[in-house]
């Protein structure tokens, strides 16, 4: 029976689902396969010294989260295309001693916005969040065809360099840098920073600029009903919470790690038996 040590590199993810789903679709495929966190909060150390340690102690690959997915970049001896592209990395891979990073963000959110809000407008897109996150979502959205793209965050050159970059790809019409109001012009409104989450409460923008025309995503998956889509699920907006895009990212690590196609329906189906867990524990 092939084995596999797999971790997941981040700040505060002690709820994280990925050693559930990854260890159970692994079960269900003959695999041995062990999943562990590295958090660096718990471990104090640096992301160089956790990636290092890694390699040391015979992992065979690492999922990597909040804050570390553009901090792993200079520690890694290659990057797969669309990382590079995206200057952000959600996996590495260890092969023959290197380290390779690739990125699954960008699939994972395209196939989940496809599959779970079909058919809405995307002239105007707005964009919160221009991290590693970020950057894997802003491409995923011009990329299945969004018209204009504005990018807001709190750090203003993350934005701008993020524009730089799309503009590269998609041409200068496409991405913008904007404000908060820009909301109330877009037909859409997609949230990728960590705030909804149990450790960054809150929401990222005043109810007051959501619109029942608005569709709205969010990329935070615990809870799954985060704040932000509360107050747009009361206004009657189309709303997708980041279950999806997690599994169907999740999904694509797996094939990466084992070289094995995993059952991306078979996995989104045990997410929501995890989530009503945990929803009946609470």
């Amino acid at each position: 029976m092939a084995s596999y040590l797999i971790g997941l590199v981040g700040s505060g993810i002690g709820l994280s689902a990925s050693p559930a789903l990854h260890e159970r679709e692994a079960g269900e495929l003959g695999l041995r396969y062990v999943y562990r966190l590295l958090d660096l909060d718990v471990l104090r150390r640096p992301v160089a010294d956790v990636l290092a340690a890694a390699r040391l102690t015979g992992f065979d690959g690492l999922n990597v989260t909040h804050p570390a997915k553009q901090a792993v970049l200079p520690h890694l001896d290659e990057l797969s295309p669309e990382a590079a592209v995206l200057g952000a990395v959600n996996t590495i891979v260890f092969d023959g001693g290197r380290a390779i990073g690739h990125n699954t963000d960008a699939t994972g959110f395209a196939r989940s916005l496809t599959r779970g809000l079909p058919g809405v407008a995307m002239g105007r897109v707005v964009l919160l969040g221009a991290g590693g996150a970020g950057a894997a979502v802003a491409h995923a959205l011009l990329s299945l065809g969004a018209g204009r793209l504005t990018v807001h965050d709190v750090d203003g050159s993350r934005s701008t360099r993020l524009v730089d970059a799309l503009r590269r790809r998609f041409g200068d019409d496409r991405a913008e840098t904007g404000g908060l109001e820009a909301v109330r012009r877009a037909d859409g409104l997609v949230h990728a920073t960590p705030t909804g989450m149990a450790a960054h409460p809150g929401s990222p923008l005043p109810a007051e600029l959501l619109r029942p025309e608005l569709w709205v995503a969010d990329i935070v998956y615990r809870p799954l009903e985060t704040p932000l889509l509360a107050d747009a699920r009361a206004l009657g907006c189309r709303v997708l919470h980041g279950g999806g895009m997690v599994v169907l990212q999740a999904a694509e690590a797996f094939r990466l790690f084992t070289g094995v196609e995993p059952d991306a329906g078979r996995m989104l189906r045990h997410f929501d038996t995890l989530e009503g867990e945990g929803a009946r524990a609470a």
